[in-house]
């Protein structure tokens, strides 16, 4: 096999949508959070709206570069290889959503079947059967096609508002198929963010991460390559913008518009970042994010192990019995800082943290992968 060659740039990509993930993930209280750092309620996009697209973006523009050793040819050995990769995904975000297992109070009949890691998994495996099969040029109205039949089936499928939370077609079918006590609840009704029909969009934002690593992979001329990418993402971004007037931006339904509007955002980092990168040389001030590009898919799951472990754990503060997350919180945090900038500085703190336990096993080569 043909071995891949890596993209500096998109590893650092990946650091800086790692870190963002660490800090919005991680608040010292979610009572307590600068409004950027919150998912919009519904319809629209903040800063953190744009972390779980932009790991699906890297997973495709990765995917360019990673099958170079199949030589896009869809053997039976490769499709063994998606099949076992989408399957220990999956199986991580079933486990991540059972931890902790020592836990006496399981009521399987609410248990939560989908999550990031398995949306991730499902985009992936999509994804690759379609990148083995197709050109770079269908591809194109591949993507066109699934966007445009997700607003469809949205548009004729769901019941009054049908962007709405009640009303939307991805609550429907996960409540038929799964039913209520299956699904997320944040929301104060079951919704769950992931669920299975927003897949398919979904896949339309790993394609266009896989566009642009195929610009990258195949460029000889990386100013060009630069301004080709930030043309096309800023078309993605005006298209979506424009589009979400009848097709509202909206995350949690994972909307064409969504994918389009974010995608774009997305190009234009990259392109921005092979700018600064392979153009004019700037790769040192960024080793602290490729240091945060390694082992992320471990790193996503050791901060959910790691926020699960201390919110189980509970430990007495002036009487009451809270979790040993509020009691870091509460004790360290908030004295020094306040509650706002306290909550903030408690997130930064997991983000160097996580950021030394990576800058441990970089320094040790080690590489732990699903």
């Amino acid at each position: 096999m043909t071995k891949p060659r890596r993209i500096y740039s998109i590893d650092v990509f990946r650091g800086m949508t790692i870190s963002l993930m660490i800090l919005v993930n991680n608040p010292g209280s979610w009572a307590h959070v600068y409004a950027p750092l919150l998912h919009a309620k519904w319809h629209g996009c903040t800063l953190t709206d744009l972390v779980f697209p932009f790991f699906l973006f890297i997973v495709g523009a990765s995917m360019r570069f990673a099958f170079v050793k199949w030589h896009f040819y869809p053997s039976p050995k490769f499709y063994k290889h998606i099949f076992w990769r989408v399957f220990s995904i999956f199986i991580a975000g079933i486990l991540l959503n059972a931890f902790p297992f020592i836990r006496q109070d399981w009521d399987w009949s609410s248990f939560r079947f989908w999550g990031v890691l398995q949306r991730i998994a499902i985009a992936y495996g999509i994804s690759a059967l379609l990148i083995i099969r197709y050109d770079f040029k269908q591809l194109l109205p591949i993507l066109t096609g699934i966007l445009l039949f997700y607003w469809g089936l949205l548009w004729v499928g769901g019941t009054g508002d049908v962007f709405s939370l009640e009303g939307n077609l991805v609550r429907i079918i996960d409540i038929w198929i799964f039913g209520e006590k299956h699904l997320y609840g944040g929301f104060g009704i079951p919704f769950d963010p992931e669920g299975l029909l927003s897949v398919i969009p979904s896949v339309g934002t790993v394609l266009i991460g896989y566009l642009m690593g195929g610009m990258l992979h195949t460029t000889k001329n990386y100013t060009d390559c630069a301004k080709r990418m930030a043309i096309f993402g800023a078309g993605l971004i005006v298209v979506g913008w424009i589009w979400g007037f009848i097709f509202p931006i909206n995350k949690p339904i994972w909307t064409s518009s969504y994918v389009l509007f974010t995608g774009g955002i997305a190009a234009l980092i990259l392109s921005g970042l092979t700018y600064l990168i392979d153009i004019r040389l700037w790769k040192k001030p960024f080793w602290i994010f490729e240091v945060f590009g390694t082992n992320s898919l471990f790193l996503f799951i050791g901060t959910g192990l790691w926020a699960k472990t201390i919110i189980y754990i509970k430990r007495d503060l002036d009487g009451e019995m809270i979790s040993a997350y509020s009691y870091l919180y509460k004790t360290i945090f908030v004295p020094f800082a306040g509650d706002l900038n306290g909550s903030l500085l408690f997130a930064l703190s997991h983000v160097l943290g996580f950021w030394l336990l990576l800058y441990w096993l970089y320094r040790k080569k080690i590489q732990i992968k699903l």
